[in-house]
């Protein structure tokens, strides 16, 4: 009888890469327990634990069979017509079929006869015997390893100079391999190595091997005897929860990204308080901060305003009653990089913005649209565009608007000068926020300073929107003529690949239109965008049409939940099918679809919507003219005719106010009007004029029944 018991295995390594390590232990642990489910040596609702730690990846799965039970399964054996002789006997292919099978009495009527015809053959049900565990295993891990996200492999040998030795391919260099089922070694070998029950816990404070006697018994003993906290999840959650302690009242900065980073790097996470002097203060914080995170791993700390101060955090994988040598060994390796900091700041300020400008000619932005220079140029161009535009409509005086326009000019001449200080060049990550930082040192309005960090927003989903109105423009502008531009060079994204990030930068524009109200026609945007673009290449390829699906695409998923309702699909293409480019519209647009969608006459209206798209489409090609109240003989279009006399100048005057509910709402008076002229008028009447008259009534009432959206998007 099979018996259950816990499996432990381990593949302990050199130090695996920190960024992977997270990844890897998943995917380890995974198909481990997907593989070995597959084999029916576990079940699908059993639980395991997955372990990564620098130098092991593991995984503890709670119940595991040493024999997997055997299964029956349905074999086909031949066609009939050539397993039968013409007697009916069995013939000597079906005889040695089933030799094979280890089935010597052939009993036709035993054997199950299936299908019709040339295609009716004999099938026989077996038992197959389970897989041992011990085989399971050893498939389990071999298909384990060649799943792991490894982006590249090392070649080493095993016994080298030996008639043992062998070549392996690893992400780092494996050492030992346990395999125990309770207290039993299970044995398999796997690159390399022959499963056993040795270990070895932290490099430094554990001495010598650990000998598992259970596969229980591991995490315990690592952690005990070996000072290895192996589980990934909980030495994360340490961490976290040793920062937060050791800031007290202080706010420890610790992004995700770096508590995975560090997780990744130690066995035994131990945190300590340090210092840095204070003058480095004197350097925009953004600058200390990254200096911390990025070269050393270091978490700063920031006072109750969110200010830095001079103290920081470090996680160490040593732990010691006398951590002083520790500690002073971080402060004299973070000094120089501060150091490195504060140059390039003071470097960097002796030059304003404004006189690199003419260096951006220097910089090539793409080899087919040019350097940064003709890009400022470009989107100096459709920010004063948009400026006009919205000028216009918040009725700025003319001093405001010229204003206004001088601010954003101003600001895209200096929104990417920051690229050529040594700051930058040495922390892409902090474009733009030097911009700014540099901008205020040299006196620049404010607005104009702010635009230099504000016209990368929003970055990502989520992200927050410039807040002053000319980091609005250039925000606007910029992703703007990054799209036309690679679009227009042919670099549209396909499939998974973005690489200059247009659906990001698509999902921007969304939110900087939707989200500030903007009154601009994204369409009109676009057009002016491209005119900008003296490449042939670009007035070319960059198909408007193209770009403003791809924008609204990307607008459908933004939209869907953003109101804190679910719209649905429906809904959501009801109202883009309607919107030329004011995208500012369409929040709007979807609340009062949604709550028509709620009235009893909406089923109805939108199936008459339908309808009376299908006729128009039919008859596209006929000579409609204009509506003839005096051709009209039926009650039913004469009582419709009427009803959208009534409510026609209502409905303009709620849509240009923005009143869409009330807009739809208006709609239901046509409801029985226009089922009663479908069920009593013949549309397509024999006699031209007064079909053409009845085609035109329909046009009509087309066109007011679609201003808000398609209403036959909703027909069921």
């Amino acid at each position: 009888m099979s018996q259950l018991a816990p499996l432990l295995i381990e593949i302990f390594t050199e130090e695996l890469p920190p960024k992977s390590l997270k990844r890897l232990g998943e995917s380890f642990a995974s198909n481990m327990i997907k593989k070995l489910n597959s084999l029916g040596l576990v079940s699908h609702q059993a639980s395991y634990k997955s372990y990564a730690s620098p130098r092991r990846l593991a995984v503890l799965i709670n119940e595991v069979l040493d024999k997997a039970s055997d299964v029956a399964v349905k074999e086909k054996l031949l066609p009939v017509s050539i397993a039968l002789l013409d007697n009916g006997q069995a013939s000597p292919p079906l005889i040695k079929k089933l030799a094979n099978l280890g089935i010597h009495d052939v009993v036709i009527d035993h054997l199950e006869r299936q299908g019709e015809g040339k295609n009716e053959a004999f099938f026989i049900e077996l038992k197959k015997a389970g897989v041992t565990l011990a085989t399971g295993l050893q498939d389990a891990i071999d298909f384990s390893i060649s799943q792991l996200p490894i982006a590249k492999t090392m070649h080493y040998q095993i016994h080298p100079g030996t008639s043992h030795e062998v070549d392996v391919q690893f992400v780092r260099p494996a050492h030992r391999l346990i395999a125990l089922h309770g207290p039993n070694i299970v044995p398999i070998i796997a690159l390399g190595l022959e499963s056993g029950r040795t270990t070895f816990g932290h490099r430094f404070l554990s001495d010598g091997p650990l000998v598992i006697a259970h596969a229980n018994d591991y995490e315990l003993l690592l952690q005990s005897q070996g000072k290895v906290l192996a589980n990934y999840s909980e030495r994360f959650e340490s961490i976290k929860s040793q920062l937060i302690s050791q800031a007290g009242q202080l706010s420890v900065l610790m992004p995700e990204s770096l508590l995975e980073e560090v997780t990744s790097l130690v066995e035994w996470p131990i945190v300590y308080a340090c210092e840095f002097e204070k003058e480095f203060l004197d350097v925009p914080q953004e600058c200390l901060i990254l200096t911390m995170q990025t070269n050393q791993k270091y978490f700063a700390l920031t006072d109750t305003e969110g200010k830095l101060i001079n103290r920081f955090l470090i996680v160490s994988n040593i732990e010691t009653s006398t951590p002083e040598s520790i500690i002073t060994g971080n402060e004299r390796v973070i000094r120089p990089r501060l150091s490195d900091a504060k140059f390039f700041y003071q470097q960097d300020r002796k030059t304003p913005l404004f006189n690199r400008f003419e260096e951006l000619a220097k910089v090539v932005y793409h080899n087919k649209l040019g350097n940064q220079k003709e890009r400022i140029l470009r989107i100096s161009e459709i920010a004063q565009y948009i400026s006009e535009l919205l000028s216009s409509h918040f009725a700025d005086t003319e001093s405001v608007k010229q204003d206004y326009i001088s601010l954003c000019s101003r600001a895209a001449m200096l929104m990417k000068a920051d690229l050529l200080t040594d700051m930058v060049g040495e922390f892409p990550e902090l474009q733009g926020i030097m911009g700014r930082y540099y901008a205020f040192h040299d006196q620049e309005n404010n607005e104009v300073a702010a635009a230099c960090a504000e016209h990368y927003l929003p970055r990502f989903a989520g992200d927050q929107l410039p807040n002053s109105r000319v980091g609005l423009t250039l925000a606007l502008a910029d992703k703007l003529e990054t799209i036309v531009g690679i679009w227009g060079i042919g670099l549209a994204p396909t499939g998974e690949k973005d690489p200059y990030a247009l659906r990001r930068h698509a999902l921007g524009v969304c939110r900087l239109i939707v989200e500030k109200n903007l009154p601009l026609n994204l369409n009109d945007l676009l057009h002016f965008t491209l005119r900008q673009f003296t490449s042939a290449d670009v007035q070319k390829n960059a198909l408007i049409p193209e770009i403003l699906h791809f924008i609204k695409e990307r607008l459908k998923s933004y939209v869907k939940d953003s109101q804190g309702i679910i719209f649905s699909t429906e809904e959501i293409e009801s109202v883009l099918a309607n919107i030329d480019g004011q995208l500012n519209e369409v929040p709007k647009k979807l609340l009062a679809v949604h709550a028509f969608q709620k009235l009893p006459q909406a089923s109805v209206l939108a199936n008459a919507n339908k309808r009376l798209n299908n006729i128009l489409k039919k008859n596209a090609t006929d000579n409609v003219g204009t509506i003839n109240p005096q051709l009209f003989d039926q009650a039913a279009e004469i009582k419709l005719f009427s009803t959208l006399q009534e409510i026609e100048p209502l409905l303009s005057k709620a849509f240009h106010a923005q009143d869409f509910q009330s807009s739809l709402q208006l709609l239901t008076q046509v409801s029985l009007p226009i089922e009663e002229f479908f069920a009593d008028v013949m549309v397509m009447d024999p006699d031209l004029r007064k079909r053409q008259n009845r085609l035109a009534l329909l046009s009509k009432l087309y066109q007011q029944m679609n201003q808000v959206a398609d209403l036959s998007q909703l027909a069921k």
